[in-house]
Parts: structure tokens; C-alpha cells; sequence
């Protein structure tokens, strides 16, 4: 499902940095990855568990385009998720969305984690509020900072980027830390993971979303 694209015109990656409301100096780490890239790799693919769960989406079907009001472009919706049950052992489940197209600072763009999901709940709704969390969840990092809430895609354009909602079965429940630290998030997971699956969108730039707002001029000296 993985569907690495080259696009080289600097004109997009720019609007994508703008997008990502990173710093200018993240310019330069900032790449669409190509066939074969270590660091296009998800966390599914580099620890992924035994067993498999089956994850789907009421708003697309597996490799079909996100549709714009899950997006950032318009409403931002939470398009909904369902998987299957988790093995025998399992205590949480973990939720981590990335862009494993565009690549900032060597690894996939990270949209959304979600960890601490209780064993019983196997599914969370459309449309879900950002206080609406399961109980005793609690969000972790994305690319815009600490205990981000879904943050959907907001493609630059070009031919589109694949972002991977995956879910894990985990064995154990994560600490606190992993709410402000990815790293701390799946080093947390290491050799907890007993099954995982992910569904994956397309994301597109929205064709009648108007232009990303100029950045605002640095102080004359």
C-alpha cells in the first residue's frame, strides 16, 4: 500500500513546509521519498506484531482517495476507525497516523498517535470531538507539538501522499511520557506489540482551497 512518489519541483515542497507550519531551516530535511527509502519505513513496518489486525474506515476503502472533509482543506473530520480484536493479552491498543511520502527530518510525517486505548474498544466513531478520546486514552505527539488531537492531511499539491492509519495490540499500557516524545512512544512499544494492521488513504491538495496565507515578514533591524 506503500506508494512512494518523486516530485522535485521546489515550488511544492515549499508549500509543504508552509503547510507543516515548520521552521525554514526544516527545508532542507524535508523530501518525497522514493522506492526503497529506510526512512519511508511506518512504525508498522518496523515493528510489526504476530498477529494481524483488520483495520477499516467508514469514509474510503483501502487505497482510495481521504475524502477533503477529513482533511485539513475543509472540516478536518475524524473519518472514523474499526479493527478487529486483539489477540488474548492484550491490555491497550496504540494509533499512530503518518505520511510515509513526505519525509521530515528522516522519518514519515507524523499526523496523529493516540495510545492507551483500552482493550474493550475496537472501534472510534466519525466524527469523533477532540475531548470525545475513550476513556483513559490520551494523545501523544504529531508534527505540530504535545497531546495534538487528529490532525488530518493537508496535501501539497502534486500527485498525492499515502498516509497510513495503523493500529497496534499491545501487551501492556504506555507511560506518560509518550504524550510529549515520540521516540519515548515506540521505544515504550518495543517487544509489546502482539498484532497490528493499518488501512491507508490517498490524500490530495483540494483544488478550490485557497492559497496558504503569506508568511508574515521578519522585523526590520
Amino acid at each position: 500500500m506503500n506508494m512512494p512518489i518523486r516530485v522535485a519541483a521546489p515550488i511544492a515542497l515549499g508549500l509543504a513546509v508552509l503547510t507543516l507550519a515548520c521552521a525554514p531551516a526544516a527545508l532542507a530535511q524535508v523530501h518525497r521519498s522514493n522506492p526503497g527509502d529506510a526512512d519511508a519505513k511506518t512504525v508498522l513496518d518496523t515493528m510489526p506484531g504476530k498477529g494481524k489486525l483488520t483495520v477499516t474506515t467508514p469514509a474510503f476503502k483501502g487505497g482510495e482517495q481521504i475524502p477533503f472533509e477529513n482533511t485539513q482543506y475543509r472540516t478536518n473530520t475524524f473519518p472514523g476507525l474499526s479493527w478487529s480484536k486483539g489477540p488474548a493479552g492484550t491490555k491497550s491498543y496504540a494509533l499512530i497516523m503518518q505520511d510515509s511520502t513526505l519525509i521530515l527530518r528522516g522519518a514519515p510525517i507524523l499526523h496523529w498517535t493516540l495510545f492507551n486505548i483500552p482493550a474493550g474498544v475496537t472501534r472510534l466513531d466519525a466524527g469523533m470531538a477532540p475531548t470525545g478520546n475513550p476513556p483513559g486514552s490520551a494523545y501523544g505527539p504529531n508534527y505540530k507539538g504535545a497531546s495534538q488531537p487528529y490532525t488530518g492531511p493537508r496535501t501539497p499539491p502534486g500527485p498525492g501522499d499515502m498516509y497510513h492509519f495503523e493500529i497496534f495490540a499491545l501487551d501492556t499500557t504506555l507511560p506518560d511520557e509518550a504524550k510529549s516524545d515520540f521516540a519515548a512512544l515506540t521505544k515504550a512499544m518495543e517487544g509489546h506489540v502482539l498484532a497490528s494492521g493499518e488501512v491507508v488513504g490517498h490524500g490530495i491538495a483540494d483544488p478550490d482551497a485557497p492559497p496558504p496565507a503569506p508568511r508574515p515578514a521578519p522585523p526590520k533591524p
